[in-house]
């Protein structure tokens, strides 16, 4: 049987790990497959025998063992377009598209009119990210047999992946009206609703594979996430169980039901989502920050450094870490270690307003006026409308000595929300030491009407004034 390469047959059965222990239907199987080839007697013409041997490897996603028979098959029926397609079909399952590419043209070239070979084709070319060569495929399919629902679907899946999803949608919508039946067509139809922001008919969508298909883990995944954009996180959580009780090493959906448990502030439970997820992928960036993320809301301030400093350990560009970790170390009035992150983290991105807002804060507690002035400056450029912005920007320039531009930032303040005591009452004080008292004491009668609380405030700070008394007494008027 050497000339039909059974030998190397029984090696790969040996060695395929398909023992006895653990499949005896496969073991069955084979070796009726093996009496097959026996029966033959050493004769090359038993080509139906060794046919049924690579159907039933490719049936059971052996793709190296199928390629194996695969190739002995074309030396003795080379040209058989059928057998160039099942050589593309098990090397485009093993990830080698280039040569599935080669088998599919040679099949073409024997027959060119084949719809299935022309799918085929399409798919490897999607996988290769030649994705208007799918289309062609596809289409060409399609000409030859307009309701294939095989080229319909794949040309569906290949225009999602071109972000042509209203496209896209109109072919799967046709297949489910066809075919209420497709569970794959009502799946990329949660995809591609997804995508359009259509929310509410993405969650349909699942919940149409998810009748036909109850165990498909991505499907319910998917559905968590959709429920968790629509701020449904009780719900959400509840699809995440059901994809980890299907799917139990389902590491992104213990991540995602980790983050849907913090929206909801049940952040211990968020915690063990992320631990339980960093189980399985040990080097996922954003859990080990979520992680950081929800115990600095626990107030437990090195605990979450820890898990910011193994984010940054893993992805050393992962500015969030670092902004994180500052903000800890901030809590904890370490402020220079705090700058030195977000320094860290403006050095990759620098268009981040929190954190250019956040390095001004710890240069003002570090004492460093004005490189804080400088950055507050910033936020205000990047972030016009940041309120607390330019009041911390005309404060902090009141501060260190520069009264005419706080009130230009001050003034600012107050046309975007007038209606604050702080901004009224930080322009009282800037005038107060101009000397404007009738503008001085029109601020602070104006921010008193906002807070009246904060009489005593102003009587704890100006006591000493000679001016007080007085601008007391036409502020009770």
């Amino acid at each position: 049987m050497s000339i039909f390469g059974f030998d190397a047959f029984n090696d790969e059965w040996e060695n395929s790990g398909d023992n006895p222990g653990k499949s005896g239907r496969f073991e069955e199987e084979v070796r009726k497959l093996k009496e097959r080839l026996n029966n033959s007697s050493g004769s090359i013409t038993n080509i139906e025998a060794l046919e049924e041997i690579v159907n039933f490897y490719l049936d059971n996603e052996k793709f190296e063992e199928a390629l194996h028979f695969i190739n002995i098959l074309i030396k003795h029926i080379p040209y058989s377009a059928d057998i160039w397609q099942r050589k593309g079909m098990a090397l485009n399952n093993l990830f080698r598209y280039e040569e599935a590419l080669e088998a599919y043209n040679r099949a073409m070239s024997l027959n060119p009119v084949d719809s299935d070979l022309l799918i085929n084709r399409g798919i490897t070319l999607d996988n290769m990210n030649r994705l208007d060569d799918a289309i062609g495929c596809f289409d060409s399919a399609l000409d030859l047999d307009p309701a294939n629902e095989e080229a319909l679907f794949n040309k569906a899946v290949t225009l999602e992946k071109m972000e042509r999803y209203d496209e896209a949608l109109q072919i799967l919508k046709y297949l489910v009206e066809g075919n209420p039946e497709n569970k794959e067509a009502w799946y990329e139809l949660g995809f591609c609703y997804d995508f359009l922001e259509r929310l509410e008919e993405s969650l349909a969508a699942y919940d149409q594979n998810i009748d036909l298909d109850p165990y498909n883990h991505n499907a319910w995944y998917n559905r968590g996430i959709i429920l968790n954009r629509l701020g449904r996180y009780h719900k959400a959580v509840e699809s995440y169980d059901m994809a980890i009780a299907i799917h139990e090493k389902f590491s992104a959906a213990l991540y995602n039901k980790g983050n849907s448990c913090a929206n909801l502030g049940r952040l211990h439970e968020a915690l063990e989502c992320y631990k339980e997820a960093l189980r399985y992928e040990p080097n996922d960036v954003a859990a080990w920050h979520n992680m950081g993320n929800a115990h600095e809301e626990l107030g437990q301030y090195r605990e979450a450094i820890k898990c910011f400093t193994n984010a940054i350990k893993i992805d050393k560009k992962h500015y969030e870490s670092y902004f994180g970790r500052g903000s800890c170390y901030d809590s904890l009035e370490q402020y220079t270690r705090a700058l030195n992150d977000y320094n860290r983290a403006l050095a990759i991105n620098r268009d981040y307003p929190e954190l250019w807002y956040a390095k001004a804060d710890a240069e003002y507690n570090l004492g460093k006026l004005w490189e804080a002035i400088s950055s507050y400056r910033i936020v205000t450029k990047l972030d016009p409308h940041n309120t607390e912005a330019w009041l911390d920007l005309g404060s902090t320039l009141h501060e260190f000595g520069n009264p005419e531009e706080a009130l230009i930032a001050l003034n600012t303040a107050i046309e975007l929300r007038g209606e604050l005591f702080e901004p009224h009452f930080v322009k009282g004080k800037v005038l107060l030491s101009l000397r404007r008292y009738v503008e001085a004491m029109e601020s602070f009668k104006r921010s008193f009407e906002y807070d009246a609380s904060k009489i005593q405030e102003f009587k704890d700070e100006f006591g000493d004034n000679p001016m007080v008394a007085k601008l007391l007494r036409l502020i009770k008027k």
